[in-house]
């Protein structure tokens, strides 16, 4: 069965990023990094990850390994290149939501990571997620990334769960309801 999932972190105020694509405001409680929020869980349940080019590029500006253990596909209408570090484990990809999807069930992946706020909010226009955790930083940014934008209809979700962090961070699980 194929499965579009998110697992992000956002402002109090919904942002993904700052106004100039920085993530520092994820650093607020430094300590959410040395518990289990349960992204081993998420990613042990998909079998690839599509993000944008922007998340793709924000990922390599860190200068680390690279952290993905299962196929990343980059959406990118301008990039079709990895650094052969990255060979066999990043994929260039292109087209609409419905052609992104039909590549990568062709190569056997049906249960997929969605990151990236333009890969999100495309999804979520074509009605294409069908579960969203989303963790909240108690953060207000003022302006920034949005993680939703302009849909075409409603969308209904449910929260099927909430946890509290460190009595400072919450996390929702929603699951589309297609009533």
């Amino acid at each position: 069965m194929n499965s579009n999932k998110v697992f992000i972190a956002t402002s109090l105020d919904g942002y993904i990023a700052d106004a100039d694509g920085g993530i520092e405001f994820l650093d607020t409680i430094p300590e959410i990094n040395t518990i289990d929020t349960g992204f081993h869980t998420f990613i042990a349940g998909v079998d690839a990850l599509l993000m944008g080019r922007k998340t793709y590029e924000k990922v390599l500006s860190f200068g680390i390994e690279w952290p993905y253990s299962i196929p990343v596909y980059v959406w990118s209408k301008s990039r079709n290149e990895a650094p052969p570090s990255l060979e066999g484990k990043v994929f260039f990809i292109s087209g609409n939501v419905q052609e992104v999807l039909r590549q990568t069930h062709a190569d056997g992946h049906d249960k997929l990571y969605i990151d990236g706020g333009s890969v999100i909010q495309s999804f979520l226009k074509e009605d294409k997620i069908d579960e969203m955790i989303i963790t909240i930083i108690p953060v207000l940014l003022g302006d920034g990334i949005p993680l939703f934008g302009k849909i075409d209809q409603s969308l209904n979700f449910e929260c099927v769960e909430s946890k509290v962090f460190l009595d400072k961070v919450v996390q929702n699980r929603f699951v589309r309801s297609k009533k």
